[in-house]
């Protein structure tokens, strides 16, 4: 019996180890992330590489990859990261299926393609980023960052065509009331948006 307890002790310390490094690791790349971006993303990919089962790493991965992508000029080099960001996301949306979180990470990734260059991947890209947005609003109608981003492309669409913004204010404001209310998961789950929701809000009421 002394035995037994003692091989439940230690696969319990090693449990809680292992957690505990994950979540080290995690604050850390976060940390890292305001000054240090390319190491941000490459602490998230190793400890992507070790959480074979948590689709969290990899996704965070990615955002980093597709939010350094916005106002590359390098195509090279903005294809480098995007591409890395895509295998990221294949890595998140294979542990995690229908998860509109990666949606959204995914429609973010196609809208760096056409914020580079809208007319030779708007045409392509366009519809998928709408379908992407349309089926995470079934799944998840009340998440904030889902009505946010969706409203955002559209008001980017909306501008492109010389039509009428404010028409998506609406669901500018919606999201941010949304956002009052969101609680993650977890600490490390998605929380991110509510700066954004505010600034273009305030956009909104010029």
């Amino acid at each position: 019996m002394q035995k037994l307890a003692l091989i439940i002790a230690l696969l319990i310390t090693g449990f809680i180890g292992a957690q505990s490094n994950y979540e080290k690791g995690m604050q850390k790349a976060f940390e890292l992330w305001g000054t240090n971006p390319i190491e941000a993303a490459n602490l998230f990919e190793r400890i992507a590489k070790a959480e074979t089962d948590n689709w969290l790493p990899a996704y965070y991965a990615a955002q980093v990859n597709i939010v350094q992508s916005f106002g590359e000029k390098d195509k090279d080099k903005l294809t480098a990261q995007l591409n890395k960001a895509q295998d990221l996301i294949n890595d998140a949306t294979a542990i995690s299926k229908n998860n509109p979180e990666i949606m959204i990470m995914q429609a973010l990734l196609h809208t760096a393609w056409v914020a580079y260059d809208g007319a030779t991947y708007g045409m392509t890209l366009s519809g998928k980023i709408a379908a992407l947005y349309s089926q995470a609003t079934q799944i998840a109608p009340n998440n904030p960052r889902v009505i946010l981003n969706k409203a955002e492309w559209d008001m980017g669409s909306a501008r492109f065509f010389g039509q009428d913004t404010a028409p998506f204010c609406k669901d500018v404001e919606r999201a941010l009331e949304l956002f009052a209310n969101f609680k993650p998961e977890t600490s490390f789950h998605p929380k991110w948006g509510k700066e954004r929701a505010e600034q273009i809000l305030s956009s909104c009421s010029k």
